[in-house]
């Protein structure tokens, strides 16, 4: 999967995909959805490496089932949350 983190003053975002969505465009019955490689394709990393960055994250973009099923794994994502396109999740993470 491809990792990226972006950094501010006060939030840690994480973006994380599954490497074969990049690029492509997804949708649903609402919307549609752009994997754009200049927002996700940062480092390719693992399953482990996501873990460390998501338990420090502020906010996380998490799209394709490894991404997210990492994130469910780490208990920061339910996996009822996560809205489908073309049967691809999605989920998105927040703390305030």
């Amino acid at each position: 999967m491809y990792i990226k983190t972006y950094k501010t003053d006060k939030h840690f975002m994480v973006a994380a995909c599954d490497k074969e969505l990049i690029g492509q465009t997804l949708k649903n019955e609402a919307c549609e959805m752009k994997v754009n490689a200049s927002f996700y394709q940062g480092e390719e990393g693992t399953e482990e490496m996501l873990e460390v960055l998501l338990m420090q994250a502020t906010t996380a973009n998490l799209t394709g089932k490894k991404a997210v099923a990492c994130a469910v794994k780490c208990g920061i994502v339910d996996p009822n949350s996560a809205i489908y396109f073309d049967e691809i999740p999605h989920a998105l993470y927040f703390t305030l």
